[in-house]
């Protein structure tokens, strides 16, 4: 797999320009124009922006300054630079309310809405959760990212429960809960189909999609990417789509939206593994236009963050968070529950 470093280096002799990505292809890569190959990368920016980074001798190959056509070949260094700062120059303070669900001295659970990004990185270096910490609290540990306060994250457009750290000891031993994977995480997802199952295990290894870098996917190959297994439960059945809670027994990114495609069953309107399209139900006019109204009621993901525990880092008491689905969500609920309640009375 090509190996994606976010280094952050300001290059020799340039002021104003940054290294964000430094991209190491791999032995087997084939030839592939350097605008093609790294918008297989870098998320929320376009192809024209990265030709333009091209044509103002921002982007290097094995420190090369290249054109937007030149080819990527196995082993190849490609370095992109970008004139906005690095990531210790973003993390600036900014009033954004936060919902916090507890606090004390050591730490505070947070329940951040979706559309919410966790932190500063490119395409959007403002309004994160981060900025928001920066602003509210002083001084907050820095993970192994050198992000302040952050023990773990969610995806931007997933809405839910996340702990933050505010000391060292917070930190570290929060993170070691994580990593050994004693912390406890249930998610509620909307799901395409109805799921045969009352309750299952999904294990399969993840990385980056070879052909489609900004997706993650499952490697039956154990060698390829990170172990991951998602425990699942059907809550509720609406004809069409399934209501399931998820547990996390490992976290690796996308997850919970990369296992449930694996099995056949994309979350509902996720665009990025293709459930932002009528993957079930019927082909009546009707049908089409109360999936587009349910798509326009939750414009993301059907995915919250429900749930956390973990043992306390400092009194070693259990700790157990609960959170209301988000109005998007249950109002989406509501109307796939109606639907199907009509169905079943018309039948």
């Amino acid at each position: 797999m090509d190996e994606l470093i976010d280094s952050f280096e300001l290059p020799d002799g340039d002021g104003d320009r940054y290294e964000h990505h430094r991209i190491v292809a791999t032995k087997g890569q084939e030839p592939l124009r350097v605008d093609k190959f790294l918008s297989n990368f870098i998320e929320n920016t376009t192809r024209s922006k990265i030709q333009q980074a091209a044509a103002d001798g921002n982007i290097f190959v094995n420190d090369i300054p290249v054109k937007s056509n030149q080819k990527v070949k196995p082993n190849d260094v490609v370095t992109v630079l970008f004139d906005h700062p690095p990531y210790e120059f973003l993390l600036t303070p900014e009033d954004i309310p936060l919902d916090i669900v507890f606090e004390d001295n050591d730490l505070l659970i947070v329940n951040k809405p979706a559309g919410m990004v966790v932190h500063p990185g490119h395409g959007n270096y403002s309004g994160t959760l981060v900025n928001a910490l920066a602003y509210h609290f002083q001084n907050l540990p820095l993970n192994a990212e050198k992000r302040p306060g952050l023990v773990h994250r969610i995806d931007k457009d997933t809405s839910g429960l996340m702990v933050i750290a505010k000391t060292e000891i917070a930190m570290t031993k929060l993170a070691k809960q994580f990593f050994n994977k004693t912390s406890e995480r249930t998610y509620h997802a909307l799901v395409w189909g109805n799921i045969e199952q009352e309750e299952g295990r999904i294990e399969g290894n993840i990385a980056r999609h070879p052909k489609n870098r900004l997706q993650m996917t499952v490697f039956e190959d154990e060698s390829i990417g990170k172990h991951a297994v998602t425990h699942y439960k059907v809550l509720e059945r609406f004809s069409y789509v399934t209501l399931v809670a998820c547990i996390l027994e490992t976290g690796r990114t996308h997850q919970i939206r990369v296992h449930m495609k694996h099995i056949g069953h994309p979350l509902f309107n996720d665009e990025r593994y293709g459930g932002n399209l009528i993957l079930k139900g019927t082909t009546f006019t009707k049908y089409k236009q109360f999936v587009d109204n349910c798509f326009k009621i939750i414009p993301r993901q059907a995915l919250h963050a429900k749930t956390l525990g973990f043992i306390h880092p400092t009194t070693g008491e259990k700790m157990f968070f609960d959170s209301e689905l988000p109005e998007d969500f249950s109002k989406a609920i509501e109307k796939w529950r109606s639907y199907s309640q009509t169905m079943a009375l018309e039948n």
